[in-house]
């Protein structure tokens, strides 16, 4: 049976709540305490293989690092970023690519949309990283 919208998203948000000082959550909250991270559904792909076998999330992480003008948010990117090491959200998420044994496999595809982000009256550093959890 395929994983639920539900078991994945909490499976991506576990997986991101390796990552220390990291605020996590499995949904977009309403108040945003940089920095922190929630994943986004983009679409589920229903018909993989035969039969169901093989359904598929598209999922975007977003990350949200600090305010555009703090020197540790700019630092902070470098470590988000990184291919490896404890900072890693690639690392993060492909560590345990079950997500606790709800999907088959996923992989971190990339990381795009670094940008600055309007919250408020404040500007933030923010990146999008995309994954594909075959559940």
């Amino acid at each position: 049976m395929p994983a639920t919208v539900s078991q994945v998203m909490t499976g991506v948000k576990n997986s991101l709540a390796t990552i220390t000082g990291l605020r996590v959550f499995d949904f977009q909250p309403d108040n945003i305490n940089p920095p922190s991270a929630f994943p986004q559904l983009d679409s589920v792909e229903y018909h993989g293989a035969f039969s169901g076998g093989d359904v598929r999330f598209n999922i975007t992480v977003m990350t949200i690092i600090g305010r555009v003008s703090d020197r540790t948010a700019q630092a902070s990117l470098d470590t988000y970023l990184s291919y490896s090491g404890a900072g890693s959200i690639r690392t993060a998420l492909e560590a345990d690519t079950t997500l606790g044994g709800v999907a088959k496999t996923l992989v971190v595809s990339r990381s795009a949309n670094i940008r600055t982000l309007a919250i408020g009256e404040a500007e933030y550093l923010a990146i999008e990283i995309t994954l594909l959890v075959h559940g």
